[in-house]
């Protein structure tokens, strides 16, 4: 089969995996979640997957729970930045907090880095959810929700102004002594709102992208809300084909209700890939890696996650969808939630089927390498997704079998790339535009799109 698309794959590269109890069935040492040589070579792992870019959430809190590791450790713009220089091609996605940061030094160090690596990295800005995170940054309680996401909406407007307040290609001819031309070249935010105030401009230099692209991961009203006027790359939960075509429905709505063209997002929503020899075996890994040991322990896990009463719970009644409803002004994160109600809305499940679904709130594929490939293709060769963020189980082991078993099967199935374009931004790589609509983008720019 002939596609005229091609597939877009990031893979998350925190600490030792994105599954909190897999972390004993790995190789390596406790240690790996602060050697700066571990993320290098997750980050080459990737690189030979010629994966479009490496994604490191973020939350600035330790937990300090001695049975689970950390899974934030090195911020990871400092990280991405190191990185950058040993690694090539790849893409750069720095989780970034529009609550507890500003503006302008967000910009300034942002662009800076997208400077630095030729027009590499994607900021994902998110607003923070978790108490203890606000207990770190002063007296103040966590902001309700419908204050952080005005503010953080706010927030990326004024950074994008940031981004190209300074661009020498708009000098004009110079006379014979003159360095630069401040009147052309810069153009001061001059921003007054209902949460920032910014003068004046950065003094980084629009990047060859123009400026980072915006990834955003919001599934609360609100946050979809904020995803689609202002994300470029979305990051979310979709569980089913169903729930991530309603999902596009909704976020292409909202877009164009804020002036903007639905064409120029994409969703890469999470996965989880476990691969076995054959399904069976798959299939036990999983039970291993979640912790639970069983499928009936899975269930019971379910069961307790959700609040439900296990007296007289049938694992085999399928599921009523609004049972699982989350409350939209609660503090905690609402989209993984509303991932799970998506798809019992558009699938009828059972608990014993639900729970092979997903994975640390993501969709979970499973089954051989040729079996998880056919599940990858399944959801991006309607459009329904334009690619996914694999979030591996276990780090390093997922990373090196999902490189070496699936890659090459996405590769001769024709829908992925064999290797980068040298020179190419991953603005160019997601066949998204230049950022600036009233500014035509740089020759140098049009040459990698």
């Amino acid at each position: 089969m002939s596609y005229q698309r091609r597939l877009n794959l990031n893979v998350g590269l925190n600490t030792l995996g994105y599954l909190g109890n897999a972390w004993p069935y790995r190789t390596g040492t406790r240690h790996d979640i602060y050697d700066p040589a571990y993320y290098l070579r997750l980050a080459r792992l990737a690189h030979q997957g010629v994966f479009d870019a490496v994604f490191y959430s973020d939350m600035p809190l330790l937990r300090p729970d001695p049975n689970s590791r950390p899974l934030h450790t090195l911020d990871p713009l400092i990280l991405l930045t190191w990185l950058a220089g040993q690694v090539p091609d790849i893409g750069l996605v720095a989780t970034m907090s529009s609550t507890y940061n500003s503006p302008f030094n967000l910009a300034r160090r942002t662009q800076a880095l997208d400077v630095l690596s030729g027009g590499r990295l994607v900021v994902n800005m998110v607003s923070n959810f978790v108490p203890e995170v606000a207990a770190n940054f002063g007296d103040d309680p966590l902001p309700p929700r419908q204050v952080r996401y005005p503010r953080a909406s706010e927030f990326v407007e004024v950074a994008k102004k940031l981004w190209r307040s300074w661009d020498p290609k708009r000098a004009r001819p110079l006379p014979e002594g003159q360095f630069w031309d401040p009147e052309a070249e810069v153009q001061p935010a001059n921003h007054k709102g209902a949460h920032f105030s910014v003068k004046g401009a950065i003094n980084v230099p629009v990047s060859p992208q123009g400026q980072p692209v915006i990834a955003q991961a919001g599934g609360s009203d609100l946050g979809i809300d904020l995803a689609a006027q202002h994300g470029e790359i979305i990051y979310c939960n979709i569980l089913s084909r169903g729930a991530g075509q309603a999902f596009r429905r909704k976020v292409n709505e909202r877009a164009l209700a804020h002036g903007r063209d639905p064409s120029t997002i994409r969703l890469v929503p999470g996965l989880v890939a476990i691969i076995g020899e054959t399904r069976e075996e798959a299939l036990r890994k999983h039970e291993l890696f979640s912790g639970a040991g069983s499928e009936d322990a899975l269930i019971t896990h379910f069961i307790r996650e959700h609040g439900i009463d296990p007296q007289g719970f049938d694992p085999d009644a399928i599921l009523n969808a609004e049972d699982f409803l989350p409350d939209q002004n609660r503090v905690m994160a609402v989209g993984f939630t509303q991932g799970l109600v998506e798809l019992l809305r558009h699938e009828k499940l059972t608990a014993r089927q639900a729970v092979r679904r997903s994975a640390g709130n993501h969709r979970l594929v499973l089954g051989t390498a040729e079996e998880v490939a056919d599940q990858i293709i399944d959801l991006w060769a309607d459009g329904t997704v334009d690619g996914y963020t694999f979030q591996p189980p276990r780090a390093p082991d997922d990373i090196e079998e999902f490189v070496e078993k699936v890659i090459p099967i996405l590769q001769d199935r024709g829908v992925y790339p064999t290797r980068y374009t040298p020179g190419e931004t991953v603005r160019a790589r997601y066949g998204l535009p230049w950022p600036h609509a009233a500014e035509p983008a740089p020759a140098r720019a049009e040459a990698l799109a």
